[in-house]
């Protein structure tokens, strides 16, 4: 139990959280309205959302008005210009340039000729990059791949392409005038003072000028406080915890961190139903994992900080890099030519700055948060759960499911004594780090005794020898697990361990669809039926549609062609998704494939799932025709319970989108309000159930193995970590769990009677369970 000095340091951390996070969400806000950016602030999110619908209504009875012959004669002048662009288009472009400009801080920014001829210029650019779209597609997408990414903000990219146009004269965009553009913007912006009460024309006097502008009203002063003030509530940092997390319940109540200002934006189930009553089992394995402690791996800290320091990036670890401006030429005043070239160099450095700090973003962030608790002797994540069962960490940072980097700073604060069975994990660890991962254990741990002056090296002297480890598959988890293998098992100048040791589940949608359905054939490609190596589906998939691919492309197909596919599929993935996975595939080997020739090769892969998965490809089409049975005879959701006890409601209701691509403002999901929005989605729930289900079982398989397992353990939804002295006995539960999950119990038939299904599961039954038991690469 914490004592009461400790609660009081928790307490201030949290007050402290709160102070971050509302200074944060002020500073943000301010930036943006710096910026002329406010469109993207929260009360500029929000307000766009409620008022797009009212926006594109009115312009579509401007539209029906334009067919009936009575628009009026204004609107005739404009209408050629809005002819390429849908209502949704320009409403999303008019409310954002109007939040743009009425709540930026620079002097004049919201008169009325401004805003006007900013929203004009915004459809304007719209059109003109649509015209390149219709008329030079290849050159158009060309140009953004080579510059888009390298220019700082949309007014950039205008520049550039239409300077690049201009230079491969093409068919040239004819700009419009500027009278007309300010009509234009005019009358828009008249739409959005017509269908809201959130903006009003104001005249202000300076000097003899007369200047009007566009305010906002007192009305949406105040909706703009209140947005504010709910943001606010919800604006605390999540950080790591000095003391155990309070435990939840049940109802999903008291978890989590102390006070209530903090645990306002977090349920113990993210996205589910907070009235359900969660069985005993997840909620004890949630405050099981609760109760873990980290503490900061001081190798891998100091290793960052140099790294950091000298601007080196490494994998996802991204410090700032900052490259100077250019000296300024000594004839710059006078002479227009320099000038100008300076200023395109600057520019082009700008720009290269400006994307560092954006990529660095992550970085920045997590070495705060080190710095924050590079002194504390130990921390706790407060971890919460999906509405499938999934545990995910409250904090952002500092957490075992952080990116590469992120999770080699953690170690287990409680350490175990070194033995056999813990140098065998560590070494397992280094060899499957570094990439062995379709070696067999033997294989890994005979690298690593191979490689022991690469280890002792990396150890030594990480910064020296920063080409030898940075070239890892996980660069900075090899590093943390040269550093515990020198220290516990070369050098033995330490005899405990902490370090977090990870095993993976071989695509575990796969087995738990092989033990639904229990199909042998499935089991052994997946590793739940042993075997003397691990077995490799992907490579299996390529070798069987290899023949029924077109030749040429048959020396191509390899497991890296195939292996985001066979992921996928038992996540409902469709073939159209099936096609940009190995289109990406093919090209990262240089491969540009044609239609007709990638529609080809995803049939053949498909098929060879029919063939070499049978019970896994007729278990999802027969959740697939279950599902849409219940939903035609009136269930509004589908819900089942758990082995674990965990209650998954799936409650998808139909909503009235529309997207739209905006060539510089990017993808735009507009909903429109509809009095029919209560309707179920039929195929949102045929499409969602056998991903939600496979999820919901691989939870439940980890909440039993961890509360049974008496020693510190972290997951990453299929992975599992825990010390190298623990490994043996984490394994054994898991292979247990999973038998008693699949052999002693019928799940599938059991999920069949809760949904109400009209036809018998499709189980093959060639498989028994128990059989994982002696299956020594189930987690690998």
């Amino acid at each position: 139990m914490p004592t009461p000095a400790q609660i009081d340091e928790q307490i201030a951390l949290e007050r402290e959280q709160v102070r971050q996070g509302l200074k944060e969400l002020r500073n943000n806000t301010h930036k943006l309205e710096e910026k002329s950016y406010a469109s993207a602030s929260v009360y500029g999110v929000v307000s766009i959302d409620e008022l797009l619908p009212l926006v594109v209504a009115r312009i579509q009875d401007t539209h029906l008005r334009i067919r009936q012959g009575s628009a009026g004669v204004a609107f005739a002048e404009i209408i050629q210009f809005l002819k390429d662009l849908e209502p949704e288009a320009a409403s999303v472009i008019a409310l954002k340039v109007t939040f743009d400009k009425v709540f930026s801080v620079k002097q004049g920014q919201s008169t009325i000729t401004n805003v006007a001829a900013a929203i004009g210029q915004a459809v304007e650019n719209e059109c003109m990059m649509r015209h390149y779209e219709r008329n030079v597609p290849g050159l158009l997408n060309v140009l953004k791949e080579n510059y888009f990414h390298r220019s700082i903000g949309t007014t950039q990219k205008v520049t550039v392409i239409k300077t690049l146009m201009k230079r491969y004269e093409v068919d040239y965009w004819k700009g419009w005038n500027q009278t007309n553009k300010v009509k234009l913007g005019g009358w828009l912006l008249d739409c959005i003072f017509e269908v809201s009460n959130y903006f009003m024309k104001t005249i202000r006097r300076q000097g003899r000028k007369t200047i009007n502008e566009v305010s906002p009203t007192p009305e949406f002063l105040s909706v703009k406080d209140e947005i504010m003030a709910q943001a606010e509530l919800f604006s605390p940092l999540a950080w790591p915890m000095l003391i155990e997390p309070n435990d939840w319940t049940p109802d999903g109540k008291h978890g989590g961190y102390i006070l209530n200002e903090v645990m306002r934006g977090y349920d113990m189930v993210r996205r589910g139903n907070p009235s359900l009553i969660q069985g005993e089992q997840p909620v004890k394995f949630l405050n099981r994992i609760q109760k873990v402690a980290y503490t900061l791996n001081p190798f891998i800290v100091d290793v960052a900080k140099t790294l950091q320091e000298r601007q080196i990036d490494v994998g996802k670890f991204i410090p700032i890099v900052e490259i100077p401006l250019p000296p300024k030429p000594v004839d710059i005043a006078n002479n227009a030519e320099s000038r100008k070239d300076y200023r395109r160099r600057a520019a082009e450095v700008c720009n290269i700055n400006a994307q560092a700090f954006k990529k660095s973003c992550r970085t920045r962030m997590t070495m705060n948060a080190v710095e924050r608790f590079k002194d504390v002797e130990k921390f706790f994540c407060p971890w919460s759960l999906d509405y499938r069962g999934r545990a995910y960490p409250i904090p952002a940072f500092l957490t075992p499911q952080d990116t590469d980097f992120g999770k080699s700073l953690l170690k287990f604060h409680n350490h175990a004594s070194m033995t056999k069975e813990a140098e065998k994990w560590l070494s397992f660890q280094c060899a499957t780090t570094y990439g062995r991962t379709k070696d067999t254990i033997d294989e890994r741990l005979e690298w690593t005794l191979e490689n022991l002056d690469l280890i002792k090296r990396i150890a030594e002297d990480a910064i020296g020898n920063l080409s030898e480890w940075e070239k890892a598959d996980e660069p900075w988890t090899f590093l943390a697990a040269c550093d515990e293998y020198y220290h516990c098992v070369i050098k033995r100048d330490r005899n405990y361990t902490n370090l977090p040791v990870a095993v993976d589940a071989t695509a575990s949608g796969l087995q738990i669809l092989a033990g639904l359905a229990r199909d042998e054939s499935t089991a052994k490609l997946v590793n739940v039926f042993p075997s003397e190596r691990p077995q490799d589906a992907y490579k299996v998939i390529a070798d069987k549609a290899k023949p029924n691919v077109p030749v040429h492309l048959q020396p191509y197909m390899d497991r890296k062609t195939t292996k985001r596919t066979v992921m996928t599929v038992p996540y409902n993935a469709k073939p159209f998704s099936n096609r940009g996975y190995i289109r990406e595939a093919l090209a990262e080997k240089g491969i540009e494939v044609e239609k007709e020739d990638l529609t080809a090769v995803v049939k053949a892969v498909r098929g060879a799932m029919d063939i070499i998965f049978p019970g896994p490809m007729r278990v999802m089409k027969w959740i697939e025709s279950e599902v849409a049975a219940a939903i035609d005879r009136g269930a509004t959701e589908i819900s089942w319970v758990t082995p674990s006890g965990f209650v998954v409601t799936q409650k998808l209701m139909k909503k009235f989108t529309k997207r739209i691509e905006l060539q510089l403002l990017g993808r735009c999901q507009i909903t429109v309000a509809d009095g029919n929005t209560d309707q179920v989605d039929k195929n949102h729930h045929k499409n969602a159930t056998a991903p939600n289900l496979i999820h919901s079982l691989d939870a439940s398989l980890l909440h039993l193995s961890a509360t049974r397992f008496d020693a510190p353990i972290s997951l990453i939804h299929d992975s599992v970590l825990c010390r190298a002295t623990d490994m043996d006995d984490l394994s054994k539960i898991i292979r247990k769990t999973y038998m008693h999950l699949f052999a002693e119990h019928d799940y599938l038939t059991d999920w069949a009677q809760q949904i109400g299904a009209e036809s018998e599961p499709p189980i093959i039954d060639t498989l028994k369970p128990e059989s994982v038991i002696y299956s020594t690469y189930f987690f690998c």
